[in-house]
C-alpha cells in the first residue's frame, strides 16, 4: 500500500492541520447531474436493472456517440431505446431492417411531382433525432453502406444535393449475435463507426421476479406515453458542450494512446483499433466523468468505457477464437500491461 492509501485519520501529527477543501468543479455540471437523474428516474419506471446499459445510453447521448445493443432477444434492447427517446423533446424514428430494405428505404429518394415537373426530395425515416435500427444485420451491405455518411458527417447526399441532420442525431442499432441464417455481418467501416458496443446480459432472479411483479401490476399492458419528456434537444447540445470541456491531462492522452498502440502491437489481435477508437475513449471517459460529477477524468473513467469502445474494433487471431477468448479478456490484458498515469 502506499503512503497516499494509507489510513491518517488516526495519526496525531495530523490533528492541527485544517481539514482539505471541498472539491470545487471548474465547469457547471449540475445540467449533466439533472440529465442524468431525470433519464435515469423516468427510464427505472418501467425498465428493471439493465443500469449499465443505461448508464451507457446516457454516456453516449452526452459524447454525441451511436450505439450498437446486442443481445438475445426479450432483454429490453429496444424497449430501453423507445424508452430513451420517450423522456426526449425530439423527433424519433423506427427502421425494422429485412433482407429487401433498400437504401431508399432509409435515406429518402427524389419523386416526381407533375405539379411543378421536377423532381423533389421525399426524406426516408435517417432524417430524425433519435433512430432505432431495429435488427441492423438483417439487410445486406448495400443497405448498410447507406448508413455510413450519415453516422459520420450527419448528412445525406442524394442527387448530388446534401442534407444536413438536425442535431441532436443518434443511431442505436440492435442485433442478436445467436442467429446467424438471414442475417449478414456488419461491414468494419460502419462497426467503427459506434461508439459503443452495449452486450446486455440476462437479469438476475431478483431482477426477473420484479419484472414479473410490475407487468402484473400493469395488467400486462406497456403504455410508454407514461414516461415525461424530461430534456430538450437545445439542453442536450448545451450539456453536450459542458461535457466536451471536461478535462484531460496529457499523461492520460498518453495512456489512452498506448493501449489503443498495445491493441495493433498484441500477438492476440489481428486487426487493431483505430486512431478513431482513441478520441471515441477520450469523449466516452469525458462523458463518463461528467456523469460522476467531475471535470477531469482519471484512469478509472477510461477503464469503465474501453470495454464498449474497443470490443468491435479489434478482432482476435483465429487461434485465440479457436480458444474460446473474447476481445473484453484480450483488452483487459493490454491495460495491465499498460503502466497508469499516476
Amino acid at each position: 500500500m502506499s503512503t497516499e492509501d494509507k489510513d491518517t485519520t488516526n495519526n496525531p501529527s495530523n490533528n492541527n492541520k485544517p481539514d482539505a477543501a471541498p472539491f470545487e468543479s471548474r465547469i457547471d455540471l449540475s445540467g449533466v447531474e439533472s440529465l442524468v437523474d431525470d433519464i435515469r428516474l423516468e427510464l427505472g419506471k418501467i425498465i428493471v436493472g439493465q443500469h449499465r446499459m443505461v448508464d451507457l445510453l446516457i454516456a453516449a447521448l452526452l459524447a454525441d456517440g451511436h450505439v450498437l445493443i446486442e443481445g438475445v432477444p426479450g432483454v429490453a434492447k429496444t424497449l430501453t431505446t423507445k424508452l430513451l427517446a420517450q423522456t426526449i423533446s425530439a423527433d424519433f424514428s423506427r427502421i425494422q431492417f429485412t433482407p429487401d430494405l433498400m437504401p431508399a428505404d432509409v435515406i429518402g429518394t427524389s419523386v416526381f411531382n407533375p405539379k411543378t415537373t421536377d423532381f423533389e426530395f421525399k426524406e426516408g425515416p435517417i432524417f430524425s433525432n433519435i433512430v432505432l435500427i431495429d435488427e441492423i444485420n438483417r439487410s445486406p451491405a448495400k443497405t448498410q453502406a447507406a448508413l455510413f455518411e450519415v453516422m459520420e458527417e450527419r448528412q445525406i447526399t442524394v442527387d448530388g444535393n446534401t442534407y444536413f441532420m438536425e442535431p441532436p442525431f443518434m443511431v442505436v442499432a440492435t442485433q442478436n449475435p445467436i442467429e446467424h441464417e438471414g442475417t449478414y455481418r456488419l461491414p468494419e467501416a460502419q462497426l467503427d463507426r459506434f461508439l459503443f458496443r452495449i452486450d446486455v446480459p440476462y437479469p438476475s432472479l431478483d431482477e426477473e421476479v420484479e419484472i414479473l411483479s410490475g407487468s402484473y401490476s400493469r395488467k400486462n399492458k406497456l403504455d410508454i406515453s407514461t414516461l415525461d419528456k424530461v430534456i430538450s434537444a437545445k439542453e442536450i447540445a448545451k450539456q453536450r458542450d459542458v461535457t466536451a470541456s471536461v478535462h484531460v491531462e496529457p499523461e492520460l492522452m498518453k495512456y489512452i494512446a498506448e493501449v489503443i498502440q498495445n491493441t495493433r502491437n498484441s500477438s492476440s489481435v489481428s486487426i487493431g483499433a483505430s486512431p478513431r477508437a482513441s478520441v471515441f475513449v477520450m469523449k466516452a471517459a469525458q462523458a463518463w466523468a461528467a456523469m460522476n460529477g467531475r471535470d477531469f477524468i482519471t484512469p478509472e473513467d477510461v477503464k469503465e468505457v474501453i470495454n464498449p469502445v474497443l470490443r468491435h474494433r479489434i478482432t482476435l487471431t483465429p487461434e485465440k477464437e479457436m480458444e474460446g477468448m473474447k476481445p473484453d479478456q484480450v483488452i483487459q490484458m493490454i491495460l495491465e500491461k499498460v503502466e497508469v498515469p499516476r
